[in-house]
């Protein structure tokens, strides 16, 4: 007989999502991870459980304005632990949620591994489980693990690449030419509203390094070409190959960055945000790439402020896996043809670290509700984690599904227009999150059920009393 009511695959963002949302409802919970067995991948670097393998950031936290901070906050009222130890573990970002990577992942290691619910493993999966399961093996899922999910949905594999982007020691940095600054003076108090340093570019500085981006020697990978990417994750050689101003337009956009030498914008800007508590790593925005690891380094000690930088790391790239969730997973992401299975995080098809921890918590949620007996509807489409779980389960097209952030473009429209016709775009974000927190409340708070009449009463009334 086994000793978990239930059994977690993947220790990313997903799995621990999951799992601390099902030993927290009673469950308990088996948590496989493969990281820690003598298996790694080609993207992580420790055993840590949840560990962040791309940026330290969770990206905007503003729940006001912006459907990525509005998750957020839908996550921390409903016990998220990724967010949790986001929110103890952050560093300066400006708007931004950043957190130190290190510290968080040790902080959700550390939670699980003391909840008397949740058995880690150190162990590779190779073959689905007949009991109730999560699969949250997340975008580098190992191929024996593939090979059975493959068999299990009848699909082939889809596959993307993700790229990763560089950490520069902050004292490596030449500060006399780089300065510090968040755009529009939109910075942290904990930053002192300086959130990140800034490397200016001339018009012609600007040229040189386009053109090094696309001469730049490229890791290659024939046996995968003509594998699209994903839009948010681009390698910024990519980008550059679109146009001589796309980056200008993108991750080196210089508006709101007065440089305090000039009192002007440059024509384009480098930025760099905060890695680790202590300030000595940063990385650099927008920077994610394929670039072999020489010509990194050379190439990037061309940009003003960082020619002598040493790093941490330097870029890289790996190969994601995602199914075609809308056709394989129904509305609480069991997969359709073997129902004591769900999928979370990444491997669904959502993108982002947010995002994987969101499903992840869904996915927690409905496995306890069905262990308990109980039904739990999806939450609403209106709702930041509903959205998102209507386009993983449903609303996208299958054959040409691809990874997807939250925005508000995948909401249910607002309908309603402002005075005098169209509604201002703040005008209207706002009305899609007080829109999303009024359905959460109605979600986690339904409305009782119309009470039943009883048999007739036809005892006389009580006395009335002087």
């Amino acid at each position: 007989m086994p000793m978990h009511d239930i059994h977690i695959i993947g220790g990313g963002l997903a799995g621990s999502e999951a799992a601390w949302q099902l030993a927290e409802a009673g469950h308990r919970v088996r948590l496989s991870e493969m990281r820690g067995s003598g298996e790694s991948t080609p993207a992580h670097h420790t055993d840590s459980l949840a560990e962040l393998v791309c940026s330290n950031s969770f990206r905007s936290d503003d729940a006001d304005s912006n459907a990525v901070g509005l998750i957020h906050q839908e996550m921390r009222t409903l016990g998220s632990l990724i967010l949790r130890e986001g929110d103890r573990h952050r560093v300066p970002a400006g708007s931004a949620l950043a957190v130190d990577r290190e510290g968080f992942a040790a902080a959700v290691t550390a939670a699980l591994a003391a909840h008397p619910n949740v058995e880690i493993v150190r162990e590779r999966v190779d073959a689905l489980p007949d009991g109730p399961t999560i699969i949250a093996t997340g975008p580098l899922t190992a191929p024996g693990l593939a090979e059975a999910i493959g068999a299990a949905t009848g699909r082939d594999q889809l596959a993307f690449f993700d790229a990763i982007a560089p950490i520069v020691h902050h004292e490596s940095i030449d500060m006399d030419i780089a300065w510090m600054a968040a755009r529009w003076d939109k910075g942290t108090a904990e930053g002192g509203g300086k959130d990140y340093i800034n490397c200016p570019m001339t018009k012609e500085q600007y040229a040189t390094f386009h053109q090094g981006l696309l001469d730049g020697e490229k890791t290659e990978f024939r046996e995968w070409e003509n594998v699209p990417y994903f839009e948010g994750c681009m390698p910024i050689e990519v980008m550059a190959s679109r146009g001589l101003d796309t980056l200008r337009f993108g991750p080196m956009k210089p508006v709101g960055l007065d440089d305090p030498k000039t009192g002007r914008w440059p024509h384009a800007v480098v930025q760099l945000r905060q890695d680790n508590a202590q300030g000595t790593l940063w990385n650099i925005v927008g920077f994610q790439t394929k670039l072999k690891h020489a010509e990194q380094v050379r190439l990037f000690r061309t940009i003003p402020g960082l020619q002598n930088a040493e790093f941490a790391r330097l870029g890289g790239l790996h190969r994601n896996t995602f199914i075609r969730s809308p056709e394989l997973l129904d509305p609480t992401l069991r997969l359709r043809s073997r129902p004591n299975i769900r999928f979370a995080g990444q491997i669904t098809g959502c993108e982002g670290y947010v995002e994987s921890a969101a499903i992840g918590l869904l996915a927690g949620r409905f496995a306890a509700a069905e262990l308990a007996g109980r039904d739990l509807a999806p939450p609403p489409p209106e709702t930041a984690l509903g959205a998102l779980l209507n386009h993983i389960t449903g609303a996208a097209v299958a054959d040409t599904y691809q990874p997807m952030n939250v925005n508000f473009g995948l909401f249910p429209p607002i309908t309603e227009s402002g005075k005098g016709g169209r509604r201002k775009k703040a005008d209207r974000k706002r009305l899609y999150t007080d829109r999303a927190r009024a359905a959460l409340a109605g979600w986690l708070s339904p409305p009782p059920p119309p009470e039943q009449p009883g048999p007739a009463d036809n005892s006389p009334e009580p006395a009335a009393y002087a």
